[in-house]
């Protein structure tokens, strides 16, 4: 029996044996007193952390580039208190639905003052935003700012200037309770302007990229939406019951829910253009990213399709967007989770990666050794599930080497970036050597192993080399987190909830293994460094310091833009640095991470090179400014297009 099938009868096996009922969230039960029992008890992964981290240790030789550095976990000490809560189906009441794909992480200066304030985006309990204070510490300021939304089961956000006014807006999306536009008042304060906005449209809305595709000066919004894996049922914590067999929703016509494309007309008014440009991607759609693949200098649509077949639309002069998948990509993942658009070479052009999470679930667990590995063609699900041939499809992580031309060519198990149980995807340049490294989420949580988050180091444009041992990332200091209480005395010998309970008769605390879903890369501290911050399922964040700036003396650049003629943040634009006879191009996407957008200066780690010759801009609305004087490394570099 293929795992696709296996989820939906893992769901309903929990019901049917009397394993739904018995327990106590793990917000409300007494912890203090009740056993803690981990599950699963033997676990492979952590089994043999020790060997894995001695393996990578054992492959240093293969390093071109700096990796002596590591990060840290300074949750404790920056201050940050929020924990994610999740919705019953993703944990005492477990099914099978879309719920525990989990929830964004958005990160943007809201008031100006060069530090950069984190948003985090929950099911359960509100979403908090965490005003940067300075030296890695924060407070909440969700209460003031007046954006928690704790009424609503929250999925994904993004920070863009919609209004062109120096402040970054707010944009959230919820399931199917509508998403909600906040507009940025100054002094830490919000205000909800979903109404007058024509943004509050409720779907199962999920990733959302702000982006102007008609170059018009104005930010759009593209609106990624699921498709309907939940009934009119409200549950114990608001959240609408998902449908029994949510994951087969994919093969239901009558639960698609198109993407959305809002045109921004000003003044924080939008209309819906999706029909007029014609985007008409038949996907369950999490996320998309945008970038300018064949060079006209307008902005194309990746969609990612989390069962299926993904979508490439091109940009026909802000006119209409056309489907040219079969042109560029005849083959992509079947399981698409997380994407970005990145130069990975240094070559100029914009490759891809993209993650593939429902792939990986086809096969069951796997051992740790083969986690590098695709799932076999014949592990794969059959036609009548997958929605198609399975010769259609990759089955796990894909990434597309951009040749020029329009030519891309599939690499992922060449250059090393393969990993299993992905969600999000973060791409930032962590040992500041010219080369930018990628960052993966990973894990399933209950009732499933533990699983690592990734990092794999740019080897110089060769391949990608599997570093979380190495940098302190893994293993994490607590490995395992609280998922719910159990009453053992209530407990079907038979069932799961028997075979828990074993040696144990009265209340329990069920732990589960921890795993991260989102995260941004961005200079948390000013030192110069790269860090990491995660949203982490049903537990607290990572706050993940890195000490790079304290082992070695760092080159680097930070470039904010700042458009006129262009939107505001110059959000599509090409920047490119020429420094110490190389030449390191970013494309101005704001794509930080899963289901998320962040408002950040592109950061470019210099290598070795001490002066900088050259920065040009090539901005949306056509000009090209090339600035040439008074350039220094280790500074933000501010750029304003000519008027």
């Amino acid at each position: 029996m293929n795992r696709v099938v296996r989820v939906s009868v893992w769901a309903i096996s929990l019901v049917c044996l009397g394993f739904t009922g018995l327990f106590a969230s793990a917000q409300t039960a007494d912890e203090s007193n009740m056993p803690k029992v981990r599950y699963p008890k033997t676990d492979v992964a952590l089994d043999t952390m020790e060997a894995r981290s001695k393996a990578q240790r054992e492959t240093i030789q293969q390093f071109k580039v700096f990796y002596n550095f590591q990060f840290t976990d300074k949750l404790k000490e920056s201050g940050i208190t929020f924990v994610h809560h999740v919705v019953p189906e993703a944990s005492y009441e477990y099914r099978a639905v879309h719920y525990d794909h989990g929830t964004g992480i958005a990160v943007a200066d809201i008031d100006g003052d060069g530090l950069y304030d984190i948003y985090f985006v929950n099911q359960v309990g509100g979403n908090e935003l965490w005003k940067n204070l300075g030296n890695g510490k924060f407070k909440n300021i969700t209460d003031e700012a007046g954006v928690g939304l704790k009424d609503r089961i929250s999925v994904g956000a993004s920070f863009a200037d919609v209004n062109n006014s120096g402040r970054p807006d707010l944009f959230v999306t919820t399931v199917d309770e509508g998403n909600v536009l906040f507009r940025n008042d100054g002094n830490d304060h919000f205000t909800d302007v979903t109404a007058e906005s024509g943004l509050g449209s409720g779907k199962h809305s999920s990733g959302a990229l702000f982006f102007d595709y008609d170059r018009d000066g104005l930010l759009d919004l593209l609106v990624c939406n699921v498709g309907v894996y939940t009934t009119d049922e409200k549950g114990p914590a608001g959240e609408y019951v998902g449908l029994k067999d949510a994951f087969f929703g994919h093969l239901h016509p009558e639960r698609f829910e198109a993407p959305v494309l809002y045109k921004n007309l000003g003044n924080y008014h939008f209309k819906d253009v999706t029909a007029d440009v014609g985007l008409n991607p038949r996907i369950w759609g999490g996320d998309a990213d945008v970038a300018d693949l064949n060079g006209d200098g307008w902005p194309d649509i990746y969609f990612l399709n989390m069962q299926g077949a993904n979508h490439y639309f091109e940009n026909e002069g802000g006119k209409k967007f056309v489907d040219k998948t079969a042109t560029y990509f005849p083959k992509t993942p079947w399981g698409a989770m997380g994407i970005k658009f990145f130069d990975y070479d240094n070559d100029g052009r914009m490759d891809l990666y993209i993650t593939d999470m429902h792939s990986d679930m086809m096969e069951g667990s796997v051992p740790p050794q083969r986690e590098k590995e695709k799932v076999p063609m014949s592990k794969a699900s059959p036609e009548s599930t997958l929605g198609g041939p399975a010769s259609n499809y990759i089955f796990g992580n894909a990434f597309f080497h951009n040749l020029g031309d329009g030519k891309f060519e599939e690499i992922s198990d060449k250059i090393g970036v393969e990993t299993y149980w992905p969600w999000g995807v973060s791409v930032g340049d962590v040992n500041a050597d010219g080369w930018d490294d990628i960052f993966v989420t990973g894990g399933m949580n209950f009732p499933f192993r533990y699983a690592i988050n990734s990092m794999l180091l740019n080897n110089r444009g060769e391949k990608f080399l599997d570093s979380e041992f190495l940098l302190g990332i893994e293993p994490r200091r607590v490995p395992y987190t609280p998922w719910f209480g159990m009453d053992c005395s209530q407990a079907v010998a038979e069932s799961l909830g028997g075979k828990i309970c074993e040696g144990h008769k009265d209340k329990i605390m069920i732990m589960a293994p921890k795993s991260s879903r989102s995260s941004v890369i961005f200079d948390l501290d000013n030192d110069g460094a790269l860090d990491i911050v995660t949203n982490d399922f049903n537990s607290a964040p990572q706050v993940l310091m890195s000490n790079l700036a304290q082992q070695k003396k760092i080159h680097w650049l930070k470039v904010l833009l700042t458009g006129s003629k262009s939107n505001r943040e110059g959000l599509g634009a090409t920047v490119r640095v020429t420094a110490g006879g190389h030449t390191y191009v970013k494309y101005n996407d704001g794509k930080s991470g899963y289901l998320s957008q962040s408002d950040l200066p592109l950061y470019f780690g210099l290598g070795d090179s001490e002066k900088i010759d050259s920065v040009e801009v090539q901005w949306p609305s056509g000009q090209v400014q090339t600035v040439t004087k008074n350039l220094m490394e280790n500074y933000v570099l501010v750029i304003t297009e000519p008027k």
